[in-house]
């Protein structure tokens, strides 16, 4: 019992605790806490509260919040079906996550609710071209796999990769409007340079990028 206690505690401290003291021993895989899906804003004053801005500051998010985000974001909303929070043509599901922070870039895994380590260091600036990008939380790259739409035309799958990043930035709008932090979607990146750091291969396409983070 008395060891049951402390793991749960654990457990509770693990997810209030800033990013970087993750990786104090050893850059690795994100286990999240499960994503809290009841509270904050109502519906209708989140969309009051929804904006962009452009200004950040370099406070961590915990855990919890980065589960919670990433869960508004495009998590798994219904388990028997595995289907989304934000919707995609033909239920492609081609929209995948990377959260650049200061530590490394990861990709998130919605079904097993853990960053996926991708590439260990500091990417930040690589992110976006404008100067806060570097400074905030943390950096969101929405990536379309555009292998995923099988039957559709070429031309098509550009303009699906669209509209369903266009879901998922909202959604990441709406949980900060929430949840009192500041955001912003961005096209200003160097694609070519940020594919190439992320390994990304020719199916897989940079849509749009999104900073997030406390308000200074």
């Amino acid at each position: 019992m008395k060891k049951t206690i402390i793991n749960i505690a654990l457990v509770a401290i693990t997810s209030i605790m800033p990013l970087t003291n993750l990786f104090a021993q050893e850059l690795k895989d994100i286990i999240l806490p499960a994503p809290s899906k009841t509270g904050g804003k109502p519906l209708m004053d989140a969309l009051n509260a929804r904006s962009s801005s452009r200004e950040f500051s370099s406070k961590e998010l915990t855990q919890q919040e980065l589960s919670d985000l990433l869960w508004a974001a495009d998590g798994i909303n219904r388990p028997e079906s595995g289907k989304r929070t934000a919707p995609s043509a033909m239920n492609w599901q081609d929209m995948d996550i990377y959260v650049v922070l200061p530590s490394g870039i990861f990709l998130y895994m919605p079904k097993e609710n853990i960053l996926k380590l991708k590439k260990a260091g500091n990417y930040m600036k690589n992110a976006g071209k404008q100067d806060f990008v570097e400074n905030a939380a943390l950096n969101l790259v929405f990536v379309s796999d555009l292998s995923k739409m099988k039957d559709a035309k070429k031309e098509d799958k550009i303009l699906y990769a669209g509209i369903h990043a266009g879901a998922v930035t909202q959604n990441v709008y709406l949980y900060c409007a929430s949840a009192g932090l500041n955001t912003v979607t961005r096209r200003s990146i160097d694609i070519e340079k940020l594919s190439s750091i992320m390994e990304l291969s020719s199916d897989q396409v940079i849509v749009l990028a999104q900073t997030v983070g406390y308000k200074p």
